[in-house]
């Protein structure tokens, strides 16, 4: 059977990565795949108010449960299936219940800073960075955040300003020199998406192959 193949999608907010991410699942759905969003793993912040939890950055690493993370990463390509936590934005926390997942031939890591700590980024088979320019990546995040998260413009775009903005140049915009692949322009760059997903197919069969001798 072989080992599972890890790839791993990263971008700034906005930059198309779920889009990116969604296409290859699509693409990969009769080859047992499956999506994990680095999004469902910030930290649990229960012991908070609601007060402090409002003030969480979420652009930063450290909002981020990455051991339970790659715990759960390492449990999958072993085979092993996991239970993923639900983190609700509106509420600033996680959620009590959990979502079982089996392990699948073709695992999909789809987050902002997934690159950035080195354990994580080890794992993977194929790492792929969405660079879009700075004022889509605005447009989609206030979209977003307005329509998904019950925000206001003015809070979204001072949160861009203070937060997204700098986190993005301190953090996120470094770890694109670990990729194997940039995709500009998100989902929309259909030539990347075709050899992004050449390259999967090839990698299942070699694994296929391999564990077929």
């Amino acid at each position: 059977m072989g080992n599972p193949v890890l790839i791993g999608v990263a971008g700034g907010s906005g930059s198309g990565k779920t889009t990116v991410a969604k296409e290859l699942f699509r693409q990969f759905q009769n080859d047992s795949v499956i999506m994990i969003e680095q999004d469902s793993y910030y930290k649990d912040q229960s012991h908070l108010s609601m007060e402090e939890r409002a003030r969480t950055n979420y652009d930063h690493p450290f909002a981020f449960d990455n051991d339970l993370l790659l715990f759960h990463l390492q449990e999958l390509l072993n085979r092993r299936p996991i239970e993923k936590p639900i983190y609700d934005f509106k509420q600033h926390n996680r959620r009590p219940e959990r979502i079982r997942i089996e392990p699948k031939d073709v695992v999909i890591l789809e987050g902002m800073l997934i690159l950035e700590d080195p354990r994580i980024r080890e794992l993977m088979d194929i790492k792929v960075f969405v660079d879009t320019d700075a004022d889509v990546r605005i447009v989609r995040r206030i979209q977003r955040d307005i329509e998904e998260r019950g925000r206001t413009l003015e809070s979204v775009v001072n949160q861009y300003l203070s937060v997204v903005r700098p986190m993005h140049l301190q953090f996120i915009e470094p770890t694109k020199r670990y990729a194997d692949v940039i995709v500009p322009e998100g989902g929309y760059n259909r030539v990347a998406l075709d050899l992004l997903s050449t390259k999967i197919r090839n990698i299942l069969e070699e694994k296929q192959t391999v564990a077929e001798l």
